[in-house]
């Protein structure tokens, strides 16, 4: 996640697919020290400047940092130095973070006086917009992290649920279903910060009255989001007669249940319109479908399916 163990590829990917971190931070070239006394320095070199003289950002969308993680990190760069420079921008006599708080968290663990970074001019807007694709594109994020991020730049910056799409490499439906996480009650949205509810529990949780006592249940017994959403049911059909439980039970268009319950999973992983069709027999075949509808989206399913870290 932190890029610490990041190796050169023998082989580039081909320029041109959507719109990465590279194209958004500019290439990184030679480390220069950079004093005190020149907070405005700006370029695409890699500079070495104290850890005294930088802040986080106070919107940064990253709000947990798994502490065994971070002394990892620590641990890490104690013995080989920070090797992927930080993102940073001038403010006010110093310097702001715009990507890499956990390095440099981790850099104050270690004891280091001096980190590398690379100082961008970046307004308000553009910081929390890297900021945001640096954590998505990293898979840094919880979900409910996420959603504040993406309700942080529709209420500030007047973006639509389409054009975050856009500049995350994700779908508007993807969008749209984690910010309907906020309307979940702070303490199943507590429960989803910390993984003790994934984000297929809290979907199914929206809108269900008493969600809270449900919540509960589905961590005490360790429920699947499949017996979630049986559970949901239940809960919301629980005066009907059996044909309409039955009714609600049923998966749209027919699907098997579990079929059904992992297009939903992947689609939540990935952000992307999931289909899967199975032959129906244990031993028979089938096709996964992923279905993009930009760039920047088939550029980010690329990565991920190639495993490799922009």
């Amino acid at each position: 996640m932190s890029g610490e163990n990041d190796k050169p590829k023998a082989a580039r990917r081909p320029h041109g697919l959507g719109r990465g971190l590279s194209a958004l931070l500019g290439d990184v070239q030679r480390e220069e020290p950079v004093a005190p006394s020149t907070p405005s320095a700006s370029g695409k070199a890699v500079q070495s400047i104290e850890v005294a003289l930088i802040q986080p950002h106070p919107e940064q969308p990253r709000r947990h940092f798994d502490q065994a993680a971070l002394q990892e990190l620590a641990d890490s760069i104690e013995k080989r130095g920070v090797i992927q420079p930080i993102i940073v921008r001038a403010h006010g006599g110093g310097f702001q973070i715009v990507a890499g708080e956990r390095r440099w968290r981790a850099a104050q663990r270690a004891q280091l006086h001096r980190i590398p970074a690379i100082v961008r001019d970046f307004d308000e807007q553009e910081t929390l917009e890297i900021a945001l694709v640096e954590n998505i594109q990293r898979e840094d994020l919880n979900p409910i992290e996420e959603a504040e991020a993406y309700r942080k730049l529709i209420a500030e910056f007047h973006h639509s649920q389409e054009a975050l799409g856009r500049i995350v490499g994700k779908s508007r439906s993807h969008v749209a279903n984690l910010m309907r996480l906020l309307e979940l009650p702070q303490p199943v949205q507590q429960a989803v910060m910390e993984s003790r509810l994934s984000m297929g529990h809290a979907r199914a949780l929206i809108g269900v009255p008493d969600c809270e006592t449900l919540a509960q249940q589905i961590e005490q017994k360790g429920l699947s989001v499949r017996d979630t959403e049986h559970l949901v049911r239940r809960a919301r059909t629980g005066g009907g007669d059996a044909s309409a439980r039955q009714r609600a039970a049923a998966p749209p268009d027919g699907k098997d249940a579990d079929i059904a319950a992992l297009e939903q999973h992947l689609a939540d992983i990935l952000g992307l319109k999931v289909d899967i069709s199975h032959g129906g027999s244990p031993g028979a075949g089938g096709t996964l479908s992923l279905r993009y509808s930009t760039l920047d989206q088939l550029d980010m399913l690329c990565q991920r399916l190639s495993g490799e870290r922009i």
